[in-house]
């Protein structure tokens, strides 16, 4: 099929007005100019009208499984009051609470735009039911810990690499996520990045999050580390450098892992994660919920960092009023731009889609119109010139109005 727009965006290349997307299966043949298509092209045609065609957005890092804890949660005073409040609400949960929440957020995500969501999973017997639920492109990252349990890093990692043994490679996948530096035992960061490195596997992984967790591994000090330490977490690791520091000394930082947050950074840092080419993903309305010190994108970018966008979980995200928050990458995007005056749209854009795509190997396949792409895809309402076109995507609000993922409609358009 032929899919004819006011605006195309392929996000790799400028905009085109008037322009047509050539679609034959599940992948994109040409990307086009309107009146640059052939008369023999143009049998089986769908114009689209007054829309902006654009990529599916790449939601780099999501919690499906808490969705429905949106507004449940005060914004804490510091990040350990949190880390015991949200630990609290999930003792009473059932598999079908996660299941509902699961679901209720992979349909808040396709009605906004989103068409490849890195989702943390806290209950891996959810997979692979809930995968065949929704048509998104779902990368399952199993979490683990091991520091509560007390239970060996082995026997942590054996478990998950069984569950993703069960699951198979196809449009959805099952990786590892140990959760973060402080939860996590060196021995499992060291393990699981090489069962990452064996099987070909992305990582995604917290780091370096809040202040507490810095101050924790930079000096071995604060209510994170004395927390830790009465419930039994061997400190020894503690005071010999920075989060993104432990993770480098453990074999954690490379080209397959999506390091989450990264919200404190000592001298060096940034520059360590782009020598490892280690993808950093920011969630901006997270971000904001805990007050954590500026995001420092532009350290980042210049080290040469490939940056993300993601979601979070609601159980992260302010409420507005008495409006209950969803998740919505365009909502990240709004927010990006709120809080850093200096990046400009086209950035964010490719935030949201791009950089998402290389974070999850899957660059030239998801996050840009070009050839040989899949066939994921958004339409947005357009009203704008077609110079205010990137402007305008970033401050869309409300569901789009069509959406394909792998060459089929998920949202189909208005006949």
């Amino acid at each position: 099929m032929i899919l004819r727009a006011r605006i195309v965006l392929p996000v790799t290349a400028p905009p085109i007005e008037d322009g047509a997307v050539f679609i034959a299966g599940n992948k994109i043949q040409s990307v086009t100019a309107w009146k640059d298509l052939r008369p023999h092209q143009c049998k089986q045609v769908r114009d689209l009208g007054e829309v902006t065609l654009l990529p599916g957005l790449v939601n780099a890092h999501g919690h499906l499984d808490y969705t429905d804890m949106a507004g449940e949660l005060s914004p804490p005073k510091n990040f350990v009051d949190w880390i015991g409040a949200i630990t609290a609400a999930k003792t009473a949960w059932t598999y079908s609470d996660y299941a509902r929440s699961w679901l209720r957020g992979a349909h808040q995500l396709l009605k906004s735009g989103t068409t490849t969501v890195a989702d943390i999973e806290v209950m891996p017997d959810l997979l692979p039911e809930v995968w065949d639920a929704t048509p998104l492109r779902v990368f399952s990252f199993l979490e683990m810990t091991g520091i509560k349990a007390r239970r060996a890093p082995q026997e942590i990692l054996r478990e998950a690499i069984e569950k993703i043994a069960t699951l198979g490679q196809g449009r959805n996948r099952a990786m590892l996520s140990p959760h973060a530096p402080y939860s996590t035992l060196p021995e499992l960061l060291r393990l699981a990045a090489r069962a990452a490195q064996k099987n070909k596997w992305r990582v995604s992984i917290h780091v370096a999050e809040s202040v507490p967790e810095f101050e924790m591994f930079q000096h071995a000090r604060g209510a994170m580390h004395d927390w830790l330490k009465r419930n039994g977490r061997d400190p020894s690791d503690c005071g010999l450098g920075s989060p993104v520091a432990h993770l480098a000394r453990h074999g954690l930082l490379g080209e397959n892992v999506l390091a989450v947050h990264v919200n404190c950074l000592a001298r060096g840092d940034a520059t360590l994660l782009a020598k490892n080419q280690t993808h950093v993903v920011h969630c901006p309305r997270s971000h904001d919920y805990f007050r954590h010190p500026q995001f420092e994108r532009e350290r980042l970018l210049n080290a040469g960092v490939n940056l993300c966008l993601g979601t979070d979980s609601l159980a992260t995200v302010r409420k507005a009023g008495k409006q209950t928050p969803e998740l919505d990458m365009f909502a990240e995007m709004r927010a990006l731009a709120v809080a850093d005056k200096a990046v400009s749209p086209a950035t964010i854009l490719e935030m949201a889609t791009l950089n998402g795509a290389r974070a999850l190997g899957l660059g030239g396949q998801i996050g840009e119109l070009a050839r040989n792409s899949y066939a994921d895809l958004i339409a947005l309402p357009c009203s704008e010139k077609i110079a205010d076109a990137v402007q305008a995507v970033i401050a869309h609000t409300g569901n789009v109005a069509a959406s394909m993922i792998n060459g089929r409609w998920t949202i189909p358009p208005p006949t």
